[in-house]
Protein backbone atom coordinates (compact mmCIF):
# COMPACT_ATOMS: atom_id res chain seq x y z
CA UNK A 1 0.00 0.00 0.00
CA UNK A 2 1.57 3.27 -1.11
CA UNK A 3 0.36 5.13 2.01
CA UNK A 4 2.83 3.12 4.10
CA UNK A 5 5.65 4.87 2.26
CA UNK A 6 4.47 8.32 3.37
CA UNK A 7 5.64 10.16 6.47
CA UNK A 8 3.48 11.12 9.44
CA UNK A 9 3.47 14.73 8.27
CA UNK A 10 2.37 13.69 4.77
CA UNK A 11 -0.47 11.53 6.13
CA UNK A 12 -1.63 14.31 8.45
CA UNK A 13 -1.74 16.71 5.51
CA UNK A 14 -3.58 14.16 3.36
CA UNK A 15 -6.19 13.63 6.07
CA UNK A 16 -6.75 17.35 6.59
CA UNK A 17 -7.10 17.97 2.86
CA UNK A 18 -9.42 14.95 2.51
CA UNK A 19 -11.79 16.17 5.22
CA UNK A 20 -11.65 19.76 4.01
CA UNK A 21 -12.58 18.89 0.45
CA UNK A 22 -15.33 16.58 1.70
CA UNK A 23 -16.91 19.45 3.63
CA UNK A 24 -16.52 21.58 0.51
CA UNK A 25 -18.54 18.98 -1.44
CA UNK A 26 -21.25 18.77 1.22
CA UNK A 27 -21.73 22.53 1.26
CA UNK A 28 -21.91 22.79 -2.52
CA UNK A 29 -23.95 19.68 -3.38
CA UNK A 30 -26.61 20.19 -0.71
CA UNK A 31 -28.14 22.96 -2.85
CA UNK A 32 -28.76 20.58 -5.76
CA UNK A 33 -31.09 18.51 -3.55
CA UNK A 34 -33.07 21.58 -2.57
CA UNK A 35 -34.00 22.83 -6.05
CA UNK A 36 -37.37 21.01 -6.15
CA UNK A 37 -38.19 22.45 -2.71
CA UNK A 38 -37.45 26.00 -3.82
CA UNK A 39 -39.54 25.48 -6.97
CA UNK A 40 -42.47 24.46 -4.74
CA UNK A 41 -42.02 26.76 -1.71
CA UNK A 42 -40.78 29.92 -3.43
CA UNK A 43 -42.20 29.39 -6.89
CA UNK A 44 -38.65 29.48 -8.25
CA UNK A 45 -38.29 28.67 -11.95
CA UNK A 46 -35.75 26.18 -13.27
CA UNK A 47 -33.92 29.05 -14.94
CA UNK A 48 -33.63 30.90 -11.60
CA UNK A 49 -32.36 27.72 -9.93
CA UNK A 50 -29.76 27.40 -12.66
CA UNK A 51 -28.70 31.04 -12.22
CA UNK A 52 -28.08 30.48 -8.50
CA UNK A 53 -25.94 27.42 -9.24
CA UNK A 54 -24.06 29.30 -11.95
CA UNK A 55 -23.58 32.37 -9.74
CA UNK A 56 -21.96 30.26 -7.03
CA UNK A 57 -19.67 28.60 -9.56
CA UNK A 58 -18.61 31.91 -11.12
CA UNK A 59 -17.74 33.36 -7.72
CA UNK A 60 -15.92 30.11 -6.85
CA UNK A 61 -13.84 30.60 -9.98
CA UNK A 62 -12.88 34.06 -8.78
CA UNK A 63 -12.20 32.71 -5.29
CA UNK A 64 -10.03 29.88 -6.58
CA UNK A 65 -8.07 32.23 -8.79
CA UNK A 66 -7.44 34.69 -5.95
CA UNK A 67 -6.62 31.89 -3.51
CA UNK A 68 -3.99 30.54 -5.90
CA UNK A 69 -2.31 33.96 -6.12
CA UNK A 70 -2.45 34.43 -2.34
CA UNK A 71 -1.11 30.91 -1.75
CA UNK A 72 2.00 31.72 -3.80
CA UNK A 73 2.50 34.86 -1.73
CA UNK A 74 1.40 33.94 1.82
CA UNK A 75 1.56 30.14 1.93
CA UNK A 76 -0.68 27.16 1.16
CA UNK A 77 -1.81 26.32 4.70
CA UNK A 78 -2.74 29.83 5.80
CA UNK A 79 -4.97 30.43 2.78
CA UNK A 80 -6.64 27.03 3.21
CA UNK A 81 -7.64 27.99 6.75
CA UNK A 82 -9.23 31.16 5.40
CA UNK A 83 -11.14 29.43 2.59
CA UNK A 84 -12.76 26.76 4.78
CA UNK A 85 -13.88 29.32 7.36
CA UNK A 86 -15.29 31.54 4.62
CA UNK A 87 -17.40 28.98 2.75
CA UNK A 88 -18.71 27.41 5.98
CA UNK A 89 -19.92 30.77 7.29
CA UNK A 90 -21.85 31.69 4.15
CA UNK A 91 -23.35 28.20 3.86
CA UNK A 92 -24.68 28.71 7.39
CA UNK A 93 -25.98 32.16 6.45
CA UNK A 94 -27.87 30.67 3.47
CA UNK A 95 -30.19 28.97 5.95
CA UNK A 96 -31.62 32.35 6.94
CA UNK A 97 -32.51 33.57 3.45
CA UNK A 98 -36.10 34.48 2.58
CA UNK A 99 -36.04 34.70 -1.22
CA UNK A 100 -34.25 33.51 -4.34
CA UNK A 101 -32.48 36.88 -4.57
CA UNK A 102 -31.08 36.59 -1.04
CA UNK A 103 -30.00 33.00 -1.64
CA UNK A 104 -28.25 34.06 -4.83
CA UNK A 105 -26.15 36.53 -2.81
CA UNK A 106 -25.19 34.11 -0.02
CA UNK A 107 -24.34 31.34 -2.48
CA UNK A 108 -22.23 33.77 -4.52
CA UNK A 109 -20.29 34.69 -1.37
CA UNK A 110 -20.01 31.04 -0.33
CA UNK A 111 -18.48 30.28 -3.71
CA UNK A 112 -15.45 32.49 -3.03
CA UNK A 113 -14.25 30.10 -0.33
CA UNK A 114 -15.47 26.97 -2.08
CA UNK A 115 -13.28 27.72 -5.10
CA UNK A 116 -10.15 28.27 -3.05
CA UNK A 117 -10.33 24.96 -1.22
CA UNK A 118 -9.47 22.75 -4.19
CA UNK A 119 -7.08 25.17 -5.87
CA UNK A 120 -4.80 25.52 -2.86
CA UNK A 121 -5.32 22.06 -1.36
CA UNK A 122 -4.31 20.23 -4.52
CA UNK A 123 -1.12 22.32 -4.81
CA UNK A 124 -0.30 21.55 -1.17
CA UNK A 125 -0.70 17.79 -1.68
CA UNK A 126 1.15 17.81 -5.02
CA UNK A 127 4.15 19.54 -3.45
CA UNK A 128 4.09 17.38 -0.33
CA UNK A 129 3.98 13.92 -2.01
CA UNK A 130 6.78 12.39 -4.12
CA UNK A 131 6.28 12.11 -7.89
CA UNK A 132 5.52 8.38 -8.20
CA UNK A 133 2.60 8.64 -5.76
CA UNK A 134 1.42 12.16 -6.62
CA UNK A 135 -1.50 11.12 -8.80
CA UNK A 136 -2.74 8.64 -6.20
CA UNK A 137 -2.43 11.16 -3.36
CA UNK A 138 -4.26 13.96 -5.12
CA UNK A 139 -6.82 11.45 -6.38
CA UNK A 140 -7.39 10.21 -2.82
CA UNK A 141 -8.14 13.75 -1.69
CA UNK A 142 -10.36 14.20 -4.75
CA UNK A 143 -12.36 11.11 -3.73
CA UNK A 144 -13.52 12.93 -0.61
CA UNK A 145 -15.86 14.87 -2.91
CA UNK A 146 -17.89 11.67 -3.26
CA UNK A 147 -17.85 11.25 0.52
CA UNK A 148 -19.16 14.79 1.07
CA UNK A 149 -21.69 14.33 -1.71
CA UNK A 150 -22.84 11.06 -0.16
CA UNK A 151 -23.19 12.65 3.27
CA UNK A 152 -25.27 15.44 1.73
CA UNK A 153 -27.59 12.81 0.19
CA UNK A 154 -27.93 11.01 3.53
CA UNK A 155 -28.51 14.29 5.37
CA UNK A 156 -31.12 15.29 2.78
CA UNK A 157 -33.00 12.03 3.24
CA UNK A 158 -32.74 12.09 7.07
CA UNK A 159 -33.72 15.74 7.59
CA UNK A 160 -36.57 15.62 5.09
CA UNK A 161 -37.84 12.46 6.80
CA UNK A 162 -38.43 14.28 10.10
CA UNK A 163 -39.07 17.90 9.09
CA UNK A 164 -41.44 19.62 6.70
CA UNK A 165 -39.57 20.71 3.59
CA UNK A 166 -40.18 24.42 4.28
CA UNK A 167 -37.91 24.03 7.37
CA UNK A 168 -35.74 21.10 6.34
CA UNK A 169 -33.70 22.99 3.74
CA UNK A 170 -32.68 25.59 6.34
CA UNK A 171 -31.39 22.89 8.71
CA UNK A 172 -29.34 21.34 5.90
CA UNK A 173 -27.58 24.64 5.22
CA UNK A 174 -26.85 25.08 8.92
CA UNK A 175 -25.33 21.59 9.13
CA UNK A 176 -22.79 22.59 6.49
CA UNK A 177 -21.07 24.96 8.91
CA UNK A 178 -20.41 22.47 11.74
CA UNK A 179 -17.24 20.70 10.47
CA UNK A 180 -15.37 23.98 9.89
CA UNK A 181 -14.04 24.12 13.46
CA UNK A 182 -12.64 20.59 13.09
CA UNK A 183 -10.84 21.49 9.86
CA UNK A 184 -9.30 24.61 11.38
CA UNK A 185 -8.06 22.59 14.36
CA UNK A 186 -6.33 20.03 12.13
CA UNK A 187 -4.72 22.62 9.89
CA UNK A 188 -3.08 24.42 12.78
CA UNK A 189 -0.59 21.53 12.92
CA UNK A 190 0.31 21.36 9.22
CA UNK A 191 3.47 22.95 7.84
CA UNK A 192 4.21 24.33 4.39
CA UNK A 193 5.80 21.93 1.84
CA UNK A 194 9.60 22.04 1.62
CA UNK A 195 9.49 22.97 -2.09
CA UNK A 196 7.39 26.04 -1.28
CA UNK A 197 9.77 27.17 1.49
CA UNK A 198 12.77 26.66 -0.80
CA UNK A 199 11.11 28.60 -3.60
CA UNK A 200 10.37 31.55 -1.28
CA UNK A 201 13.97 31.52 -0.08
CA UNK A 202 15.28 31.41 -3.66
CA UNK A 203 13.08 34.31 -4.73
CA UNK A 204 14.20 36.35 -1.71
CA UNK A 205 17.86 35.60 -2.43
CA UNK A 206 17.66 36.58 -6.10
CA UNK A 207 15.26 39.49 -5.65
CA UNK A 208 12.76 37.99 -8.11
CA UNK A 209 8.99 38.23 -7.76
CA UNK A 210 6.36 35.56 -8.39
CA UNK A 211 3.97 37.65 -10.46
CA UNK A 212 0.63 36.13 -11.44
CA UNK A 213 1.07 37.54 -14.96
CA UNK A 214 3.97 35.17 -15.63
CA UNK A 215 1.44 32.44 -16.50
CA UNK A 216 0.74 34.47 -19.67
CA UNK A 217 4.42 34.83 -20.60
CA UNK A 218 5.53 33.41 -23.99
CA UNK A 219 6.99 30.20 -22.57
CA UNK A 220 3.93 29.39 -20.45
CA UNK A 221 0.97 30.86 -22.37
CA UNK A 222 0.26 27.76 -24.49
CA UNK A 223 0.11 25.60 -21.37
CA UNK A 224 -2.20 28.09 -19.64
CA UNK A 225 -4.63 28.23 -22.59
CA UNK A 226 -5.01 24.49 -23.18
CA UNK A 227 -5.01 23.59 -19.49
CA UNK A 228 -7.86 26.07 -19.06
CA UNK A 229 -9.77 24.38 -21.90
CA UNK A 230 -9.20 20.98 -20.29
CA UNK A 231 -10.63 22.24 -17.01
CA UNK A 232 -13.57 23.84 -18.86
CA UNK A 233 -14.60 20.58 -20.49
CA UNK A 234 -14.31 18.52 -17.32
CA UNK A 235 -16.24 20.90 -15.12
CA UNK A 236 -18.82 21.90 -17.70
CA UNK A 237 -19.85 18.25 -18.10
CA UNK A 238 -19.79 17.55 -14.37
CA UNK A 239 -21.89 20.54 -13.38
CA UNK A 240 -24.30 19.95 -16.26
CA UNK A 241 -25.10 16.50 -14.89
CA UNK A 242 -24.83 16.83 -11.10
CA UNK A 243 -26.62 20.18 -10.73
CA UNK A 244 -29.74 18.95 -12.51
CA UNK A 245 -29.77 15.20 -11.85
CA UNK A 246 -31.83 15.32 -8.60
CA UNK A 247 -34.40 17.53 -10.34
CA UNK A 248 -34.41 15.27 -13.42
CA UNK A 249 -35.01 12.18 -11.27
CA UNK A 250 -37.79 13.83 -9.27
CA UNK A 251 -39.63 15.86 -11.94
CA UNK A 252 -39.16 13.78 -15.11
CA UNK A 253 -38.67 10.32 -13.60
CA UNK A 254 -41.16 11.12 -10.78
CA UNK A 255 -39.14 9.47 -8.04
CA UNK A 256 -39.83 10.17 -4.35
CA UNK A 257 -37.30 11.77 -2.01
CA UNK A 258 -36.27 8.27 -0.89
CA UNK A 259 -36.11 7.03 -4.48
CA UNK A 260 -34.06 10.02 -5.59
CA UNK A 261 -31.59 9.48 -2.72
CA UNK A 262 -31.28 5.79 -3.60
CA UNK A 263 -30.43 6.48 -7.24
CA UNK A 264 -27.97 9.18 -6.25
CA UNK A 265 -26.24 6.96 -3.68
CA UNK A 266 -25.49 4.43 -6.42
CA UNK A 267 -24.04 7.29 -8.48
CA UNK A 268 -22.02 8.50 -5.49
CA UNK A 269 -20.57 5.05 -4.70
CA UNK A 270 -19.56 4.84 -8.34
CA UNK A 271 -17.91 8.26 -8.02
CA UNK A 272 -15.85 7.18 -5.02
CA UNK A 273 -14.64 4.06 -6.82
CA UNK A 274 -13.91 6.12 -9.94
CA UNK A 275 -11.80 8.65 -8.04
CA UNK A 276 -9.60 5.95 -6.50
CA UNK A 277 -9.30 3.87 -9.67
CA UNK A 278 -8.49 6.87 -11.85
CA UNK A 279 -5.91 8.07 -9.31
CA UNK A 280 -4.08 4.74 -9.69
CA UNK A 281 -4.48 4.71 -13.50
CA UNK A 282 -3.20 8.27 -13.73
CA UNK A 283 0.13 7.16 -12.28
CA UNK A 284 0.19 4.00 -14.43
CA UNK A 285 -1.16 5.08 -17.85
CA UNK A 286 -0.22 8.75 -17.74
CA UNK A 287 -2.41 11.80 -17.17
CA UNK A 288 -3.63 12.39 -20.74
CA UNK A 289 -4.56 8.81 -21.61
CA UNK A 290 -6.55 8.52 -18.41
CA UNK A 291 -8.44 11.78 -19.10
CA UNK A 292 -9.37 10.70 -22.64
CA UNK A 293 -10.51 7.23 -21.52
CA UNK A 294 -12.78 8.64 -18.83
CA UNK A 295 -14.14 11.44 -21.06
CA UNK A 296 -15.23 9.01 -23.80
CA UNK A 297 -16.84 6.59 -21.36
CA UNK A 298 -18.58 9.33 -19.34
CA UNK A 299 -19.97 10.95 -22.49
CA UNK A 300 -21.46 7.67 -23.68
CA UNK A 301 -23.02 6.93 -20.29
CA UNK A 302 -24.55 10.41 -19.88
CA UNK A 303 -26.21 9.96 -23.27
CA UNK A 304 -27.67 6.60 -22.25
CA UNK A 305 -28.76 7.87 -18.84
CA UNK A 306 -30.61 10.96 -20.01
CA UNK A 307 -31.76 10.33 -23.58
CA UNK A 308 -32.51 6.65 -24.14
CA UNK A 309 -35.93 5.21 -23.13
CA UNK A 310 -34.47 2.93 -20.46
CA UNK A 311 -36.29 1.57 -17.41
CA UNK A 312 -35.81 2.87 -13.87
CA UNK A 313 -34.04 -0.39 -12.99
CA UNK A 314 -31.58 0.11 -15.87
CA UNK A 315 -30.97 3.66 -14.65
CA UNK A 316 -30.06 2.29 -11.25
CA UNK A 317 -27.56 -0.13 -12.80
CA UNK A 318 -26.05 2.56 -15.05
CA UNK A 319 -25.72 4.93 -12.10
CA UNK A 320 -22.58 3.23 -10.81
CA UNK A 321 -20.51 3.42 -14.02
CA UNK A 322 -21.87 6.92 -14.69
CA UNK A 323 -20.58 8.13 -11.34
CA UNK A 324 -17.35 6.16 -11.85
CA UNK A 325 -16.39 7.97 -15.08
CA UNK A 326 -18.12 11.31 -14.42
CA UNK A 327 -16.12 11.92 -11.23
CA UNK A 328 -13.06 9.74 -11.78
CA UNK A 329 -11.85 11.96 -14.61
CA UNK A 330 -10.86 14.60 -12.05
CA UNK A 331 -8.42 12.48 -10.03
CA UNK A 332 -5.34 13.28 -12.09
CA UNK A 333 -6.19 16.94 -12.58
CA UNK A 334 -4.56 18.37 -9.47
CA UNK A 335 -1.30 16.51 -10.05
CA UNK A 336 -1.33 17.36 -13.78
CA UNK A 337 -1.76 21.10 -13.28
CA UNK A 338 0.92 21.14 -10.59
CA UNK A 339 3.34 19.39 -12.96
CA UNK A 340 2.58 21.78 -15.82
CA UNK A 341 3.66 24.92 -13.92
CA UNK A 342 6.95 25.84 -12.19
CA UNK A 343 6.94 26.27 -8.41
CA UNK A 344 7.03 30.07 -8.21
CA UNK A 345 3.77 30.38 -10.20
CA UNK A 346 2.25 26.98 -9.44
CA UNK A 347 -0.56 28.30 -7.26
CA UNK A 348 -1.32 31.09 -9.71
CA UNK A 349 -1.29 28.80 -12.76
CA UNK A 350 -3.27 26.01 -11.18
CA UNK A 351 -5.72 28.43 -9.59
CA UNK A 352 -6.31 30.30 -12.84
CA UNK A 353 -6.69 27.30 -15.18
CA UNK A 354 -8.94 25.22 -12.98
CA UNK A 355 -11.11 28.18 -12.08
CA UNK A 356 -11.27 29.55 -15.60
CA UNK A 357 -12.73 26.14 -16.40
CA UNK A 358 -15.09 26.44 -13.48
CA UNK A 359 -16.25 29.89 -14.58
CA UNK A 360 -16.98 28.85 -18.16
CA UNK A 361 -18.30 25.46 -17.06
CA UNK A 362 -20.62 27.21 -14.62
CA UNK A 363 -22.60 28.55 -17.58
CA UNK A 364 -23.73 25.00 -18.37
CA UNK A 365 -26.31 24.67 -15.52
CA UNK A 366 -27.85 28.01 -16.50
CA UNK A 367 -27.92 27.01 -20.17
CA UNK A 368 -29.65 23.76 -19.30
CA UNK A 369 -32.24 25.62 -17.24
CA UNK A 370 -32.86 27.92 -20.22
CA UNK A 371 -32.94 25.09 -22.78
CA UNK A 372 -35.34 23.03 -20.68
CA UNK A 373 -38.08 25.55 -21.44
CA UNK A 374 -38.21 24.26 -25.03
CA UNK A 375 -36.94 20.65 -24.73
CA UNK A 376 -36.90 17.88 -22.11
CA UNK A 377 -34.49 18.42 -19.22
CA UNK A 378 -32.69 15.13 -19.91
CA UNK A 379 -32.02 16.07 -23.54
CA UNK A 380 -30.60 19.44 -22.45
CA UNK A 381 -28.25 17.73 -19.98
CA UNK A 382 -27.07 15.23 -22.61
CA UNK A 383 -26.26 17.84 -25.26
CA UNK A 384 -24.25 20.05 -22.93
CA UNK A 385 -22.31 17.17 -21.38
CA UNK A 386 -21.38 15.63 -24.75
CA UNK A 387 -19.99 18.94 -26.02
CA UNK A 388 -17.95 19.40 -22.86
CA UNK A 389 -16.29 15.98 -23.11
CA UNK A 390 -15.32 16.68 -26.71
CA UNK A 391 -13.41 19.73 -25.42
CA UNK A 392 -11.58 17.47 -22.93
CA UNK A 393 -10.34 15.15 -25.65
CA UNK A 394 -9.15 18.02 -27.88
CA UNK A 395 -7.28 19.73 -25.01
CA UNK A 396 -5.54 16.47 -24.02
CA UNK A 397 -4.21 16.04 -27.55
CA UNK A 398 -2.67 19.53 -27.42
CA UNK A 399 -0.98 19.29 -24.00
CA UNK A 400 2.22 17.44 -22.98
CA UNK A 401 2.38 14.34 -20.78
CA UNK A 402 3.89 15.05 -17.33
CA UNK A 403 3.76 11.63 -15.64
CA UNK A 404 6.67 11.23 -13.20
CA UNK A 405 7.81 14.87 -13.41
CA UNK A 406 9.65 16.01 -10.27
CA UNK A 407 8.63 19.33 -8.68
CA UNK A 408 11.60 21.53 -7.84
CA UNK A 409 12.06 24.96 -6.29
CA UNK A 410 13.63 26.40 -9.44
CA UNK A 411 11.89 28.72 -11.87
CA UNK A 412 11.76 25.92 -14.44
CA UNK A 413 9.99 22.58 -14.23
Amino acid sequence: MWLKETSKEERKTLFAAFVGYGVDAFDYMIYTFMIPTFILVWGMTKAEAGYIATGALISSAIGGWLAGILADRYGRVRILQLTVLWFSFFTFLSGFTQSAEQLFITRMLQGLGFGGEWSVGSVLISEMIRARHRGKAVGLVQSSWAVGWGLSAVAFWAVYAVLDQQYAWRVLFWLGALPALFILYIRRNISEPAVYRETKAELARTGQSASFWLIFSPGVLRTTVFASLLATGMQGAYYAVTTWLPTYLKMERHLSVLGTSGYLMVLIFGSFAGYLTSAWLSDRLGRRRCFILFAVCAGALVTCYTQLPITDAAMMVLGFPLGFFLSGIFSGMGAYLSELFPSHIRGSGQGFCYNFGRAVGSVFPAMIGYMSATMPLGVSIGYMAAGAYLIVVIACLLLPETQGRELSASAGH
